[in-house]
């Protein structure tokens, strides 16, 4: 089991040689990914009476495909989007934005992809917010001939390309598309179309229910379901000796990853999410890297 961390978007703040520091720091630690939220705009509660998101106007999020291109020039991690609203973005531009992700870091990246919750975002980006459940799976299908194919024509319900195509291509073809999965149907749609998912429960009654879903779809669908790769999250609200017990139980339950969340925990400044992390590793027994 692969472990990584999650990148403190909200927390992080907004200087580059930070952000640089943070990556080299993780690196050392042994971890082997950065995972990365996304938000393109958030509301302002003030002219939004009863707003009730996890994030608003003041919560600043980077955006991850520019913030990978930094990353990939500073560090040799794996990225992974965790996830892109993928249905309030272009998808032939998710696509050429993805292959040049996967290029600048050899291949070391996974793209993570989900409906989200923010209808701001949508109307702001000019997508439609209701019909974002049934246009994923021909984004996801288009992404991955886009990917594979230096021509193509493709003419679907919501996506049209004609006699066209990516260059350069990018390293692994395809790149592989993760989803975030809760609901039933999101569930479902993970095990037809996904390469891996990200549930949003923890190892217990719930998560079982979760991965039976997700097993059930991708036989329904004529795949193995123990191709799937699967991706826990850790967070550190009762201590790192729960976290540790935390990627204990995602090894147990057959996890593929895991990813150490320090959001939320009060940390002031990046020193304190790294000596979180640095926590974590020794408690894990995660060897450290050397760093050239």
């Amino acid at each position: 089991m692969r472990v990584g961390v999650v990148f403190p978007q909200t927390e992080i703040g907004a200087d580059p040689a930070v952000v640089r520091a943070y990556a080299a720091a993780v690196e050392e630690l042994g971890y082997a990914h950065i995972l990365v939220y996304d938000h393109v705009l958030g509301a302002d509660p003030a002219d939004r009476p009863g707003w009730s998101g996890p994030y608003d106007v003041h919560s600043q999020f980077h955006e991850p495909f520019v913030l990978f291109g930094f990353l990939a020039a500073v560090s040799s991690l794996e990225l992974v989007t965790g996830v892109v609203i993928l249905p309030q973005r272009q998808t032939a531009l998710v696509a050429k934005q993805a292959a040049e992700v996967d290029l600048l870091t050899e291949g070391r990246f996974r793209l993570g992809v989900g409906l989200g919750w923010n209808e701001v975002e949508y109307e702001a980006l000019g997508k439609d917010f209701t019909d974002r459940g049934r246009r994923i799976g021909e984004q996801v299908e288009l992404l991955r001939r886009l990917w594979t194919e230096p021509s193509l024509t493709f003419h679907g319900r919501y996506e049209s390309v004609t006699a066209a195509g990516l260059a350069p291509l990018p390293v692994q073809r395809p790149i592989p598309i993760w989803f975030g999965a809760y609901s039933p149907p999101a569930l479902a749609r993970a095990g037809r179309l996904a390469d891996g998912w990200f549930p949003q429960s923890r190892p217990g009654p719930r998560l079982d229910e979760a991965v039976g879903m997700v097993h059930a779809a991708a036989q329904a669908a004529g795949r193995d379901p123990a191709s799937l790769g699967m991706e826990g999250r850790v967070g550190l609200a009762h201590g790192v000796d729960a976290a540790a017990e935390q990627v204990t139980q995602w090894r147990a339950v057959e996890a593929t990853h895991v990813a150490i969340n320090t959001m939320g925990i009060g940390a002031t400044g990046i020193d304190r999410h790294i000596a979180a992390l640095a926590e974590v590793a020794q408690a894990i027994g995660l060897p450290p890297r050397q760093v050239s």
